[in-house]
């Protein structure tokens, strides 16, 4: 049987609690009970994702997302989907630069039935992954990409930014969904040699949240994955480290069928787990998260030269972490405009850091943030495995609050000085094609209704 231990609740966690086991096979598990509610939430990430790809099989890990919606050894086609909406639950799968996640939030009396189903595919999807399966979701796939990216306003800036951030050969200059070329050219034997080397229980954290009785649910898991086999051919993701800072400004232009001129740029930040990457964090909150924001009142609300702006953090564990700001213009107002304002607010912020009231209230918003995923099973269930894939430790999830507000405003203002910079970005430019989508694109009459643009999702990709 399993063998684990028991945590108690730290500082910080709002008294949660998790507990750790390991089957004979590899496969970490991780409970948390909740009785607040009568469902439970199982979460599966395996450690895979865009960044363990190679050049020329790029879209892979979310290919395979899709496959494993198609079937398996005891569930046929679309199974898995109808048997957990006939129970009565939810479910859904994404893949990103550093792993790949399925997860359903059932009626705690229906937690059988996705355990199940998980370890079905698990142990069994090659005995259903056959060429019609294959070329089904490889268009799936590819009118996905049309849809999200290709045929959208603005759709391929995430595309263009990653690789402007991370240069030629880096394991995270392309991102999740692939490319068109890649997709035609991936087999059926890529797809089934790339399931034997990462969709292995040695190679997968298993959570489970909610109502539920821990030994029971340990049994089931014994009972359901623990004869799957390991697997030990799986190679070390390729080095994502870079320098802290670009050392120059990298900049493209785009003209296309957009409604209104934008800047977007990606600026380099530390790695997530680390106090910095908190302290970046904040200091993005407080530039750009949210209408009180410092950028928000400046281009929105003061000068009325942009109808929205935005400034977010995407944390990465394995590569440095990318702070994405999106500004969409007003009118004919040119970019420079807009870019000159940008920076004398990061040249002051850098000078001065955060008042004491911007960093209460950014300390606050990002704690609340924090404790919305943490409340609900399922957003516990995806924290709990993404430290324990990422970091090694699912416990660190529960105290993530704390550390964020042991972040002190010199810290704040120190990170914005060495990394929010003109040499340590990635600009994207977009200008419409008609001058007539910038004579269109007026200040809106109240501009505080605008929507602040936030990053944080941009890399991940679901099953439909």
């Amino acid at each position: 049987m399993p063998m684990g231990h028991t945590t108690t609740a730290q500082a910080g966690s709002g008294g949660l609690t998790a507990t750790e086991h390991r089957l004979a096979n590899g496969l970490r598990v991780v409970l948390s009970e909740d009785h607040l509610t009568p469902v439970a939430a199982v979460c599966l990430w395996y450690d895979v994702g865009s960044r363990h790809e190679v050049e020329g099989r790029t879209g892979l890990a979310h290919l395979f997302e899709h496959l494993m919606f198609q079937g398996s050894g005891q569930v046929k086609g679309n199974g898995h989907f109808e048997l957990v909406q006939g129970a009565g639950g939810s479910l859904n799968g994404t893949t990103s630069f550093e792993r790949t996640n399925y997860f359903e939030t059932m009626p705690a009396h229906q937690l059988e039935l996705a355990l199940w189903l998980e370890a079905d595919r698990m142990g069994s999807l090659l005995t259903a992954l056959d060429d019609e399966s294959m070329e089904n979701q490889r268009d799936v796939v590819k009118n996905e990409r049309r849809q999200r990216y290709d045929n959208v306003p603005y759709g391929t800036a995430f595309e263009k930014l990653t690789a402007l951030s991370y240069p030629e050969g880096h394991p995270y200059h392309h991102t999740p969904i692939g490319s068109m070329a890649d997709l035609d050219a991936a087999t059926l034997e890529d797809a089934r040699q790339f399931f034997r080397t990462y969709y292995a229980p040695n190679n997968a954290v298993l959570s489970v949240v909610g109502d539920i009785d821990p030994e029971q649910t340990l049994a089931w898991i014994e009972k359901y994955f623990g004869s799957i086999p390991g697997h030990d051919g799986k190679s070390a993701p390729r080095d994502g480290s870079l320098p802290e800072v670009i050392g120059e400004q990298l900049r493209e232009v785009v003209v296309e069928e957009v409604p209104a001129r934008a800047l977007m740029a990606a600026y380099r930040l530390p790695q997530d787990g680390t106090r910095e990457c908190d302290a970046a964090d904040l200091a993005l909150t407080v530039l750009g998260g949210g209408e009180s924001s410092r950028l928000y009142n400046r281009l929105v609300r003061r000068d009325r030269t942009a109808v929205a702006a935005g400034f977010g953090l995407l944390r990465l564990a394995g590569a440095p972490s990318m702070g994405w700001l999106d500004v969409k213009t007003s009118g004919d107002v040119e970019v420079p405009v807009i870019e000159t304002a940008i920076d004398e607010e990061l040249a002051r912020f850098a000078e001065e850091g955060p008042t004491a009231e911007e960093m209460e209230r950014a300390q606050a918003q990002l704690e609340r943030e924090w404790l919305d995923r943490l409340g609900t099973v399922a957003g516990r269930a995806d924290e709990l495995c993404r430290y324990a894939v990422l970091f090694g430790d699912p416990q660190l999830a529960l105290n993530a609050v704390q550390r964020i507000l042991e972040v002190t405003p010199e810290e704040v203002r120190e990170v914005a000085k060495a990394r929010l910079r003109p040499d340590n970005r990635a600009v994207l430019v977009y200008e419409p094609k008609s001058p007539q989508a910038v004579e269109d694109a007026d200040v809106p009459e109240d501009p505080e209704s605008e929507a602040t643009v936030e990053a944080g999702n941009e890399n991940e990709e679901t099953a439909k």
